[in-house]
């Protein structure tokens, strides 16, 4: 009977994964109920929507690494009503997008952006947005890319700030241990973080169980850690501050409350990225986009009308 407490410890490791299998996959018939429509991109299918007049100015919409494009539905229909075309899209590994396999740093995320403006014929003259770490991918698009936008709006950004507890750093770093680690904790960290909250007014309504029902599905999981361990674990201060040299304007909105964002950011960018232009929400966590829609749509309105961005 000695097998027995070797054959329980071999299920208590490999159950998280188990369930991981298990989970529904995004198929033809999960992608029945998404709004907008599909792009077939030489890199996967990619979900994607447009918000707002036909022939307004284009603003790309960048969400961050958990909550999928419905995050913008509030912060579009504003824009929208400000003239703006609004494009967003579901990045790789959430919402009704392709679950590739593979590293998730920022040329896997630039390379989607870039397959999906294409495809749309998205040419230059952009406003791109990104929010949390939409903030990364949309800073590392606009340094690439500085001849394309007309400016660049972020949003709770990540990636201008490093101070992960010490499990985070051993998801990040130690395999294996940090993929079983991911497996079994995150789910319930998910749900606690969203279920912090459900009684904030939201301009999505239903969004934490919109936000809790990515871990019904295949592949969600992977994606996040992939991206701790990607685009989450690099620095754009410097591309950031290029950018002034570059031509674009920028300008972050920062949360007063926020928890996730490293508290040294918004400070490292006024050290760092001094033309960057900054606003602060007082009392915003980090769900910025449909916590305080109004108040976000109002600074960029602001921000227009005085010629700062």
């Amino acid at each position: 009977m000695i097998w027995l407490p070797a054959l329980a410890v071999l299920a208590i490791a490999l159950a998280p994964f188990l369930r991981e299998r298990l989970r529904k996959p995004i198929n033809a018939k999960a992608r029945q109920t998404a709004p907008g429509a599909l792009a077939q991109l030489p890199g996967g299918c990619t979900h994607y929507r447009w918000t707002g007049p036909l022939r307004g100015p284009v603003a790309v919409c960048v969400h961050g690494l958990t909550t999928p494009s419905f995050v913008w539905n509030g912060i579009a229909k504003g824009l929208g009503a400000m003239g703006y075309r609004v494009l967003t899209y579901d990045l790789y590994g959430r919402g009704y997008s392709d679950r590739p396999a593979g590293p998730q740093d920022r040329a896997f995320f630039l390379i989607q952006l870039e397959e999906l403006l294409e495809d749309q014929e998205v040419g230059g003259d952009v406003t791109l947005i990104g929010y949390s770490m939409g903030g990364a991918i949309a800073t590392a698009f606009a340094a690439a890319h500085p001849d394309r936008l007309r400016e660049l709006i972020l949003l709770a950004p990540a990636g201008f700030g490093r101070s992960p507890d010490r499990v985070t750093r051993i998801i990040r770093h130690v395999p294996l241990i940090g993929d079983w680690l991911m497996h079994a904790i995150y789910p319930a960290l998910h749900i606690r973080g969203t279920e912090a909250e459900r009684n904030l007014p939201s301009s999505v309504p239903g969004i934490t169980d919109l936000q809790q029902q990515e871990l019904g599905y295949r592949g969600f999981i992977p994606a996040v850690l992939a991206s701790l361990r990607g685009i989450l674990d690099e620095d754009f201060t410097e591309e950031l501050r290029s950018l002034h040299q570059k031509g674009v304007p920028a300008l972050a909105i920062w949360g007063g409350e926020d928890t996730v964002i490293p508290p040294n950011s918004a400070g490292r960018l006024a050290e760092r990225a001094r033309s960057v232009r900054q606003e602060e929400i007082a009392g915003a966590g980090h769900g910025l986009p449909y916590t305080h829609t109004e108040e976000v749509l109002e600074i960029i309105a602001q921000n227009h009308r005085r010629g700062l961005i």
